[in-house]
């Protein structure tokens, strides 16, 4: 794997760009009208979209029928010396269709404690939870 970076102003927007030329612009969202999203945004969405993907392939090999499926994923972050890294990072699915809730629920844990390489490579002392949502229900 491999990421190629250009800076694209004289501040600190980047393109970013993957191997089979797909790209994301990432900024300094400290600064005023930040162009892209923040890297620490873009690791939310990576976990974000990592536990999606195992998600919906456990289901879907489940037979589960999915008709919508969105994720609210929300980071508390800490001042630790000069850094600000995530302390605390929440995750809500939000499913619709024909989806048993404990088979959904069984999925994201799945997904955390297993699959989910993004999970797998925070820093161990950030705790990641979740909860999941069928058709406006909690499965829990």
């Amino acid at each position: 794997m491999k990421i190629e970076l250009n800076r694209i102003d004289d501040n600190y927007l980047f393109e970013l760009t993957n191997q089979r030329g797909h790209k994301i612009i990432l900024d300094n969202t400290s600064e005023d009208d930040p162009q892209g999203v923040s890297p620490m945004e873009s690791v939310l969405m990576a976990l974000a979209g990592c536990s999606s993907i195992d998600m919906v392939s456990i289901l879907k090999k489940q037979k589960q029928e999915i008709t919508s499926f969105s994720a609210d994923v929300e980071g508390e972050r800490v001042k630790v010396d000069e850094a600000k890294p995530f302390r605390n990072i929440h995750v809500i699915f939000k499913l619709e269709g024909e989806i048993d809730g404990k088979k959904a629920n069984r999925a994201a844990e799945l997904s955390f404690e297993k699959y989910c390489s993004v999970s797998k490579s925070l820093d161990p002392q950030i705790k990641v939870t979740w909860e999941v949502l069928v058709n406006g229900t909690s499965t829990k």
